[in-house]
């Protein structure tokens, strides 16, 4: 068997996705995604210009070597455009073994360590009150565990709660936005919410908080010892992860767990992290993180510190990412918890997929290979639209960390 096509499809059935299609001279092919959230076009740049022309002729099996010949062999390593393009090739070859060998890729990475994968939905709310009536709703469709987000008080724009009674989706056509921000305000504020959702939910549903990388650690440090009494299951990206012994400081100061990676793109990024166990949960995603092949290396290295995974699986990532992700989690015996944002309905229509929802739990179906196709027709009705993520300014006007 030989790669005989690679080739992109660039849509937005309501925001953009980038899709590697590779096809072989057996007619069997494999997708892979490609979405680099705000800047697409580079991955497809990157992809079209750079390293499709190299795969034609390739032995579609030789995974590992691939895999190998496009890190090493391009000298410039990791950052997320080159790990992307990478993820989309790798991802697009196991899709594609699957459905050679007839089974699906769970089994080609070990076969299932467990039944379903957990997964956390998203609730929020412009105030407490409708933030705890997001959270019941969900709990009341079925979901085991919920990230909960909350308006801040004079706090425009708060992180995560939705405009206009629509879903969350952060990346917005046009220029970039831009957000208020204040830590003092936020920190002041937030652990009066789970307070809120302890005393009306009470103890089983697990809750979730994201942080979005706007603390210092020390603040970070506060926000966890304050939210001890409310058993979060984590509290995500507490500050920026460039300096990764910024979570020792975090870890000497609560027991609250610690989860973070979503904008890393190798396992370099949290080698100290997980090494001093400074963290609990690794956020990287298949789709940022190199593939399916990178992930079995991370993720085997994360579990000999008791780390466990978290995956990022918010809507900036196509079907192609989720469905990955499942046979990931469903095989891998850390699996933490996977991240569940449904797409929208012309968003599924552009994917048909396998993977279902069921009482808080994912499978990803026993479809051979990945079990998601795409319809290309409907996708060229879907033409691409630039989009940015918003950044933030403090109270003052200073740029501070989205």
């Amino acid at each position: 068997m030989k790669i005989t096509e690679a080739r992109l499809i660039v849509c937005s059935p309501d925001r953009n996705f980038v899709t590697l299609k590779l096809c072989t001279d057996e007619g069997i092919y494999g997708l892979g995604d490609a979405t680099l959230n705000g800047r697409e076009l580079a991955v497809a740049s990157y992809l079209s210009e750079h390293v499709l022309p190299c795969l034609i002729g390739r032995d579609p099996f030789a995974i590992e070597d691939i895999w190998q010949t496009l890190y090493r062999g391009a000298y410039w390593r990791r950052g997320p455009v080159t790990m992307t393009a990478i993820a989309a090739v790798d991802v697009a070859l196991w899709d594609i073994k699957g459905k050679a060998l007839n089974t699906p890729v769970y089994n080609l990475l070990g076969g299932r360590s467990r039944q379903g994968v957990l997964v956390y939905a998203h609730a929020n709310g412009k105030d407490i009150e409708e933030a705890v009536d997001s959270v019941r709703r969900h709990m009341e469709a079925g979901y085991l565990a919920v990230r909960a987000q909350c308006g801040v008080p004079g706090v425009a724009g708060s992180y995560g709660v939705p405009k206009g009674g629509k879903p969350y989706e952060p990346a917005e056509r046009g220029l970039p936005g831009e957000g208020v921000w204040s830590t003092e305000r936020y920190l002041n504020f937030v652990p009066s919410l789970f307070e809120k959702l302890r005393v009306d939910l009470g103890p089983e549903v697990h809750l979730l908080h994201d942080v979005h990388h706007r603390l210092t650690p020390i603040e970070a440090a506060r926000l966890g010892k304050a939210l001890e009494p409310y058993r979060l299951f984590w509290m995500e990206d507490p500050c920026p992860a460039e300096l990764q012994e910024s979570f020792e400081l975090i870890r000497r100061h609560t027991t609250t767990p610690l989860a973070t990676g979503e904008v890393f793109n190798s396992v370099w990024d949290a080698h100290e992290l997980i090494r001093r166990q400074w963290i609990d949960y690794l956020r990287m995603s298949i789709v940022h993180g190199g593939g399916i092949t990178h992930a079995k290396k991370t993720a085997d290295f994360a579990a000999l510190y008791h780390v466990r995974t978290g995956f990022h699986g918010a809507t900036d990532l196509s079907p192609v990412t989720m469905a990955a992700a499942l046979h990931f989690g469903l095989a891998i015996h850390n699996f933490g918890i996977q991240e569940h944002m449904p797409h929208t309905r012309l968003t599924d229509e552009v994917f048909p997929h396998e993977y279902s929802f069921a009482e808080g739990y994912m499978h990803p179906g026993d479809a051979a290979g990945l079990g998601v196709d795409i319809d290309e027709k409907l996708a060229a009705k879907c033409p691409y639209q630039r989009a940015y993520l918003p950044v933030a300014r403090k109270l003052d006007g200073t740029l501070t960390d989205w």
